[in-house]
């Protein structure tokens, strides 16, 4: 398989900003933070929106470390209709607010939620911190790097990985 391109992006002014439109879903769009932070919730989402761009590494956690895991970041569901989307996990720390992880289910992409949950992301993370980052991979969704740079964010350094 090819080697993978690994970019990370940044945004350090709120004002940099883009905000998304209003998403074309068939039912209303909720973004709630999971509080008190839950670890099933998170290792969900990860097994989830994670499995179709091969998201591995945490795989193998435990309760007890997703638990963990959650109890250290923020963790945002969005619903449509009720029903599961997407999420986002913020971790803050000396270097800004990390977008540690973010994504849509398959069945919620394609319908400007992804836009529209990325600028939450990105507001919430400017509430943290003066900057925001995240990065992502050749891995990640077609849309994924086009969305990040249509909110804003821009390239501060990338890197190609071994094979996938």
């Amino acid at each position: 398989m090819a080697a993978v391109v690994r970019t990370y992006l940044e945004m350090t002014d709120p004002s940099e900003l883009r905000p998304a439109g209003v998403p074309r879903t068939d039912g209303f769009v909720e973004i709630t933070k999971v509080d008190p932070p839950d670890g099933a919730t998170s290792a969900w989402f990860y097994r989830h929106v994670g499995a179709p761009h091969q998201w591995t590494d945490n795989l193998g956690r435990s309760d007890a470390e997703w638990q963990a895991w959650a109890e250290s970041v923020e963790t945002w569901v969005a619903t449509v209709g009720g029903r599961n989307a997407g999420y986002y996990e913020l971790r803050a720390g000396d270097d800004g607010c990390e977008i540690a992880y973010f994504g849509l289910l398959p069945g919620a992409q394609g319908q400007g939620l992804g836009g529209h949950l990325l600028t939450h992301a990105l507001r919430r993370a400017f509430e943290l911190r003066e900057r925001a980052w995240l990065h992502t991979c050749s891995l990640d969704g077609p849309r994924a790097l086009a969305n990040y740079q249509a909110r804003g964010l821009r390239s501060f350094r990338t890197e190609t990985l071994g094979s996938a």
